[in-house]
């Protein structure tokens, strides 16, 4: 068994995509397309599926990407709480977690906290909760 990837669902594709190139480095892995069919409707559970897709690479790792989907009907939800049960966040090792902070702000993402250390006297670790354009939380982690 290994792990193969991460999805996330966005309103916009495109923005969310060139929002964690931008600010994280990830790369397309391939063009960005779009699936829709009956294979693809019976996989996901969901009647006439249309989905726009990209595949991101993350920094520093081999093989497990980061998946993006917009569906051409979505259903709203509110941003939920960080504390809300279900997937909670992805996290990024960064060498200045200050830049980052300012990267995400530049594009059309927002602070959640303030840089804590939660590491030791000896071994700091500072962290940070942001959020990215779509409202999912991404921490930051600088060792």
């Amino acid at each position: 068994m290994k792990f193969g990837h991460v999805s996330m669902v966005a309103r916009d594709t495109d923005r969310l995509a060139d929002f964690y190139k931008m600010v994280f480095g990830c790369e397309d892995t391939a063009t960005r397309w779009t699936m829709s069919g009956e294979r693809i409707s019976r996989g996901i559970g969901l009647a006439n599926c249309e989905i726009y897709a990209a595949w991101l690479s993350l920094p520093g790792v081999d093989g497990p990407f980061l998946e993006i989907f917009q569906y051409k009907t979505i259903e709203e939800r509110p941003t939920p709480p960080v504390n809300q049960p279900g997937y909670g966040h992805i996290c990024f090792q960064v060498d200045d977690i200050r830049a980052v902070m300012d990267a995400v702000t530049k594009a059309g993402g927002e602070p959640l906290g303030e840089i804590t250390d939660l590491g030791t006297e000896d071994a700091p670790v500072l962290c940070v909760y942001v959020r990215d354009p779509e409202g999912n939380v991404v921490e930051l982690e600088q060792h």
